[in-house]
């Protein structure tokens, strides 16, 4: 990254950038950065403590999301080998350590085709994907996050965190699945799936009020499988028995992501919804 004072030779766009920066700051001063395109988002969870222990409980992929937010979310990411793991992991706790940080936190990443990575930022909380994290290592990270608020050590080691099978998330949102508009109102028949594997994090009900204020997401539903085959095809049946009336949600949307060869196939990047916003047909049905 640099600064660049000059821009008699460069385009248009960039002495906007300038004027628009002088007008609010003061300075004309823009960063350049460098651009990565179609990159996937790859984010490391971290925990650290007061007695200086900070470790990762591996990565999560992330790059399916529209308007930069997310919409589902899968544990381990279907490119990050061991290698890959040890060095966006080791990288992670040195950024946390360096800054002596204590409590959950995410180092998030860009990665780009040829598996090179770069800092986009650190979210310095829990947040709401870390559920697949704890079905692959088993750990529980609010627990830990109680614990060292108490001033008390993690309770293990990087050493001691082992990852098994496969995890995916979808958001589950009162919005329109085509368009993403806000979709508020009242519930009203509400029944989520279960079973082997299966876990819902909701707080909705029947006859629940879905104010136009807050956030949209209505519920977190996570599955995990022995490996990403099985956690799709969980997810895929989880979607169809989960029933939320009186509101539109993603649940159409994320029966045709399950769906797709692209996501299948694991071939992922931040531009994967842009093929559905700019369709035209086939809007799925709302639920």
């Amino acid at each position: 990254m640099r600064i660049v004072r000059e821009a008699s030779d460069v385009a248009p766009a960039f002495r906007a950038a300038q004027a628009e920066a002088a007008a609010a700051f003061g300075v004309p001063d823009v960063y350049v950065e460098k651009y990565v395109e179609a990159p996937r988002h790859i984010e490391i969870q971290v925990l650290a403590d007061t007695k200086g222990s900070v470790v990762h409980l591996g990565e999560r992929e992330c790059s399916i999301q529209r308007r930069h937010q997310k919409l589902i979310e899968e544990c381990p990411s279907p490119i990050v080998n061991e290698k890959l793991r040890r060095r966006m992991g080791r990288a992670a706790v040195e950024a946390a350590a360096a800054v002596q940080y204590v409590n959950a936190g995410t180092i998030e990443f860009l990665v780009d085709d040829q598996q090179n990575y770069y800092f986009m930022e650190m979210n310095t909380r829990i947040q709401v994907e870390h559920g697949v994290t704890e079905l692959v290592t088993g750990r529980d990270l609010v627990k830990e996050q109680i614990l060292v608020a108490a001033g008390e050590a993690l309770s293990f080691a990087q050493k001691d965190v082992a990852f098994q099978g496969h995890a995916i998330e979808c958001r589950i949102n009162a919005e329109d699945p085509f368009s993403f508009t806000p979709s508020p109102g009242t519930i009203g028949s509400f029944n989520v799936p279960g079973g082997p594997g299966v876990r819902v994090d909701t707080a909705a009900h029947e006859g629940c009020e879905i104010s136009p204020y807050y956030d949209s997401l209505v519920a977190k539903l996570m599955v995990h499988g022995r490996d990403r085959r099985e956690a799709i095809a969980r997810m895929r049946r989880c979607l169809d028995v989960m029933v939320v009336e009186g509101i539109r949600t993603t649940i159409p949307l994320h029966r045709r992501i399950m769906d797709d060869p692209d996501f299948q196939a694991g071939r992922l990047s931040t531009k994967f919804m842009d093929r559905y916003r700019s369709a035209k047909k086939g809007v799925p049905a709302a639920s």
